[in-house]
């Protein structure tokens, strides 16, 4: 049976581990940190629970539903409280209530009168023939005013990042889909609704959101459970090396890794690097120098998370929502806060609350230098303003991303094709991960059935040579 190595064990490794083996296939994964699931890790602390990397996601492809069957998930899984639907967004100071409906938005003291009216205008802007920034692409279409207060905040609460750095094409591609097929996107989204319906998939405004009772780190950890045996950790792979058969058919892969210390070598005929693009870039130099140097010019900004559990006497105001967002131009430190224990239960004891804060990004990464205690400080100044949060706090945790979340910046399209043609001139080795295909859980797991597929229609051409598999 051909041997597939995944390099990586997080979400993206895992995923297309697990479809892999249910197809039949040896599949082994190898893990640099001594357990498996990248950021998506979990930290219970006397009641409290601390998600170090995505605090839930959303469902948004019927494979979700798969792996909870395949990993008897289901009675694990938790949908977001209802409440939670309600989001904020920070205008001079104060939190307004993200509207929800048409009569909403009129109501709404988020934008001035001239900034809603402007959206009249959307349906008879014309399509743009060149490749846009975010910001530019907003201004166009819906003006000045959405992009500062809805868009920006949203895209540092989603990318960590600058709508002026990122490309609506590739950091947005169904939004800019809509403008490109119906020409609008008030008309796309009443029509692109139909043809979700019949993908069975569900927009992201729309899907249920989900984490599960102890964490999000359960995914990965069922999964590794699933793959008992097949996955190998606190090991470094140094290189990869192929070479061609004397009849001319393709080689197995050699991969090297060093294991305590020890060095070991495996071969595979199809290898995944499931990891960030810095570290593919790092195993792709020897390799092929010019698709590490595409993979190297992808910027992962830093952020700090920073998690505060609070007395719920200690909340002036009603944690009644998801959290609020920050835009730039409110001027402040903070990109935004998720209000944890409104979201899920059992993120925090009785009587208390749990929010988590983020600081840093593309918008100001030297904030994520800061010791400890300054982050500290500098939120819970920024929480005791906006939402009158106050008092000592009974739990703090700070998590520093050094590299965070990867920027789909104008030219990452370019950077994707390449990665393409690589692929396509190097059969039996795939690159995977967030930095393509989409950063969201659900956009990993998609990507991760995609790459699936291709190394199982890969595995049954005729030229390997599997007898040099060991």
């Amino acid at each position: 049976m051909p041997k597939v190595v995944i390099i990586g064990g997080g979400i993206s490794g895992l995923t297309t581990a697990w479809w892999l083996h249910k197809a039949g296939c040896d599949v082994l994964v190898l893990e640099k940190d001594s357990q498996v699931g990248g950021t998506m890790q979990t930290i219970h602390d006397n009641g409290w629970l601390v998600e170090t990397g995505p605090n839930s996601a959303l469902e948004t492809t019927p494979l979700f539903q798969t792996l909870f069957d395949d990993l008897g998930l289901q009675d694990e899984v938790v949908y977001a409280n209802e409440v939670s639907n309600k989001r904020y967004i920070v205008r001079n100071g104060e939190l307004h209530a993200l509207p929800m409906t048409p009569g909403q938005f009129l109501k709404s003291r988020l934008w001035s009168l001239a900034g809603k009216f402007r959206l009249f205008k959307e349906p008879f802007i014309g399509r743009s023939e060149q490749e846009e920034t975010v910001a530019q692409f907003v201004i166009r279409r819906l003006g000045q005013e959405i992009l500062d207060y809805a868009i920006n905040p949203f895209v540092a609460g989603v990318f960590a990042g600058n709508p002026e750095e990122l490309s609506v094409q590739a950091a947005f591609p169904k939004l800019y889909a809509l403008e490109k097929k119906y020409g609008s996107l008030i008309k796309g989204q009443v029509f692109g609704a139909r043809e979700r319906k019949r993908r069975a998939e569900k927009a992201k405004d729309r899907a249920r959101m989900f984490s599960f009772q102890e964490g999000m780190n359960t995914l990965p950890r069922r999964i590794a459970q699933a793959l008992h045996g097949r996955i190998k950790t606190s090991l470094t792979v140094t290189n990869i090396t192929t070479q061609r058969s004397s009849n001319g058919a393709r080689s197995p892969y050699e991969i090297h890794y060093t294991e305590h210390g020890q060095p070991m070598s495996i071969t595979a005929h199809a290898v995944i690097l499931a990891i960030p693009s810095f570290q593919s870039a790092t195993l792709m130099k020897p390799y092929n120098a010019s698709v590490a140097e595409f993979l190297s010019t992808i910027y992962y900004p830093p952020v700090a998370q920073v998690f505060l559990g609070y007395r719920r006497e200690d909340a002036a105001r009603p944690l009644d929502g998801f959290g609020f967002l920050v835009p730039a131009k409110e001027r402040r430190d903070i990109l935004g806060m998720i209000w944890s224990s409104t979201i899920f239960p059992g993120r925090s004891p009785a009587g208390t609350v749990a929010c988590t804060t983020f600081v840093g990004g593309s918008r100001q990464p030297e904030l994520v230098d800061k010791t400890d205690v300054e982050l500290l400080d500098i939120v819970r100044r920024e929480v005791a303003e906006l939402i009158q949060l106050k008092g000592t706090p009974l739990y703090s945790r700070v998590t520093r991303w050094a590299k965070a979340i990867p920027q789909y910046r104008l030219g990452h399209l370019s950077v994707v094709k390449e990665l393409e043609q690589f692929e396509q001139s190097s059969p039996g080795l795939y690159l995977s991960g967030n930095f393509r295909g989409g950063i969201s859980v659900g956009d990993c797991i998609k990507s991760s059935r995609e790459i699936a597929d291709k190394v199982l229609k890969f595995l049954e051409t005729p030229d390997l040579v599997l007898s040099h598999v060991g």
